[in-house]
């Protein structure tokens, strides 16, 4: 099909064809960036003419969780909020290991792993581009900025070093960006790259660690709603298989594990790869997968 349309594969980082372990220039890496913050600031620009509209978004989304009983975050804000000592580690969890984490896997990845970094990275900036698209087109103020709801906004009540009152950084970033949480996204990419990077069935309880904390403080620093972490893994898992049918299956194969955001939820029955769990590769028809799933579902424990 695509060769067609008049190009070839892969369609993504053409350079790497012929040499696919060969390292990218850090001019085209620093460009990508360059135009990322680019494309952020100019979405961000756009938040004191849409404050009102985030606002009635937000009080809208928090009632549909109601309605679903899908709401913890007040729970989780209310308990962080009256333990300090949890609730500053929280908070400086949340400022911090966004970009620490991730820009440190991306090093790693471009330095020792360049066969894995062209199809990784892609799908992260590929997050990137879908979260800023939604951004601009669903402005959704974050749960800490509905105080009437009962909400506290643990990172400025610890004084965290990022707090938005305080750090000229965390000052520039867009407020109204709540849909989808770009911090899960980052979070749930992070574990893709480091299941690729960290070989062995041992670490695949390791690598699950980072996106479930990331979950947790998101929401119990009132920065997310629920609904923003799940299309947050939405995001990924639609990033990854975008960028893998644009490589034509010459990107590294995800983890079924990852595949859909519903896997996201884990059980001990999914901890690990079995025959069982071998319709989740996204080979299998969507009518297949959910005729595998209620089957299993109908069948006894026998682990």
């Amino acid at each position: 099909m695509g060769e067609r349309l008049g190009f070839s594969r892969p369609i993504l980082d053409t350079e790497w064809t012929d040499a696919p372990t060969r390292r990218s220039h850090v001019w085209v890496e620093v460009l990508v960036i360059v135009w990322l913050c680019w494309l952020y600031d100019e979405i961000s620009n756009l938040s004191p003419l849409r404050l009102h509209t985030a606002l009635a978004h937000g009080a809208t989304l928090l009632q549909i969780e109601r309605v679903w009983h899908l709401n913890p975050e007040l729970t989780l804000n209310t308990w962080a909020a009256a333990h300090r000592s949890i609730a500053l580690p929280m908070a400086n969890f949340y400022d911090s290991a966004h970009f620490v984490v991730t820009l440190g896997v991306v090093a790693v990845l471009w330095w020792r792993h360049p066969g894995l970094y062209r199809s990784l990275r892609n799908s992260l900036v590929l997050i990137n581009v879908i979260g800023f698209v939604v951004f601009w087109a669903y402005p959704l103020a974050p749960p800490r900025m509905l105080p009437a709801a009962g909400f506290v906004d643990v990172v400025a009540v610890t004084h965290a070093w990022g707090s938005w009152q305080t750090n000229a950084v965390a000052s520039q970033a867009n407020e109204l960006a709540a849909m989808p949480s770009l911090h899960m996204a980052w979070a749930c990419w992070t574990a893709v790259a480091l299941w690729q990077m960290l070989r062995g069935r041992r670490w695949r309880i390791v690598v699950l660690v980072y996106p479930l904390v990331t979950a947790l403080v998101v929401m119990a620093t009132a920065n997310h709603f629920l609904l923003d972490v799940i299309a947050g893994m939405a995001t990924a898992w639609a990033a990854f298989g975008l960028v893998s049918r644009l490589s034509a299956g010459n990107s590294p194969k995800m983890p079924a594990l990852w595949l859909t955001p519903t896997t996201l939820w884990l059980t001990p029955r999914t901890l690990w790869l079995t025959p069982r769990t071998l319709w989740l590769t996204p080979k299998a028809p969507l009518r297949t997968r959910i005729t595998g799933w209620l089957r299993h579902r109908g069948q006894p424990n026998s682990t």
